[in-house]
């Protein structure tokens, strides 16, 4: 590992506005698996520039943000990963990911995850961090539990889309349960 934010297969770095067919791409292939925040009318490729744009041109950091995961090997756009609703006082943060379709089950989206918790945990001082997940969402929810996420309830028919209401199922890890199966970055 060279830095905080690379792992064995990917690294993670800031939205570019070339990213933009990455998350139009991203956007197609997780349709049927996220629903309810992506039903929407089809989105124009002018569309996507404009938002990758305006997220390119963000400062890094802050209370909430957009990473990029991209493959180490050909440096090809594989998804996202955010950080979002930060509650410092409280010492908590919620966190996603998606992976396009052709890069799934490659180990990805648990290296992001991984690298997205040691930075939240080790140098912004967090101590827990949760997701919410659709209960339908079979991968999502193996893949939190591998991580040590522990599932804390479940908000029975949440979110309604393509027809129907949903469960989804909110999971947490601590820095404390992170830290006793991932190494701590090192001092240099």
């Amino acid at each position: 590992m060279g830095d905080m934010w690379t792992g064995g297969k990917i690294r993670l770095r800031g939205v570019e506005p070339e990213d933009w067919e990455g998350f139009r791409d991203l956007a197609r292939d997780t349709l049927d698996v996220r629903g309810s925040d992506l039903v929407e009318p089809p989105r124009s490729a002018e569309g996507f520039r404009l938002w990758t744009a305006e997220r390119a041109g963000r400062p890094p950091g802050g209370g909430a943000f957009r990473l990029v995961v991209e493959e180490l090997e050909g440096r090809a756009f594989a998804g996202t990963v955010t950080v979002g609703e930060t509650d410092s006082r409280a010492g908590r943060f919620r966190t996603g990911v998606g992976i396009g379709r052709e890069h799934r089950r490659k180990g990805y989206a648990a290296e992001a995850v991984g690298l997205v918790l040691t930075y939240m945990f080790a140098e912004q001082r967090y101590n827990k961090c949760e997701v919410e997940v659709f209960a339908f969402n079979d991968a999502s929810l193996a893949l939190h539990r591998r991580l040590g996420f522990v599932e804390e309830g479940r908000l029975r028919q949440h979110e309604f889309f393509a027809g129907a209401y949903h469960d989804v199922v909110l999971l947490g890890v601590t820095a404390a349960e992170h830290w006793a199966t991932h190494p701590r970055p090192p001092v240099r």
